[in-house]
């Protein structure tokens, strides 16, 4: 890692899982934070959420760069690192010949990837990750936001 190294960190969820949901990321680069979240109202997923968080992470950064993008999602990880180009190969579909899931936030992930030098790290949830920690508090506050905009468009 150099000075020049942005360290982001993501999360997403949902309550219930389908349902409203919010995302949140925690962008570094040497001393500067940003804080980043939002979320939907309506019928989401959790895996959608947290494949939003780092899209929107990557989509936020203003020229190329270095890196370093923490989730606590296997399936994001996996996904992006092991996944994709045998489902892009496959004409997005799984080795079971199924749909790809969510293939729209795979797609637009690989887009935002495509523009930076980005490696994955997985860390695990709610385990005192300060950044981390504060990614999930970020999408909780983008899902509070997202129902509380739903309701005053009532």
């Amino acid at each position: 890692m150099t000075d020049e190294t942005v360290v982001i960190h993501t999360d997403g969820g949902c309550r219930p899982n389908p349902g409203p949901g919010g995302w949140g990321a925690v962008l570094r680069l040497r001393e500067h934070v940003r804080e980043m979240c939002g979320g939907e109202a309506g019928r989401t997923s959790n895996n959608r959420m947290e494949l939003t968080a780092p899209i929107m992470a990557l989509e936020a950064l203003t020229r190329p760069a270095m890196v370093h993008l923490y989730t606590d999602s296997t399936y994001v990880r996996n996904g992006i690192t092991k996944w994709v180009h045998g489902w892009e190969r496959n004409g997005w579909l799984t080795a079971a010949k199924e749909p790809v899931k969510n293939v729209d936030l795979w797609q637009r992930l690989q887009i935002a990837c495509a523009q930076n030098h980005v490696e994955w790290f997985w860390v695990k949830g709610h385990s005192g990750v300060a950044d981390n920690e504060l990614a999930d508090r970020l999408a909780t506050r983008g899902l509070q936001a997202a129902i509380a905009a739903s309701i005053v468009r009532l």
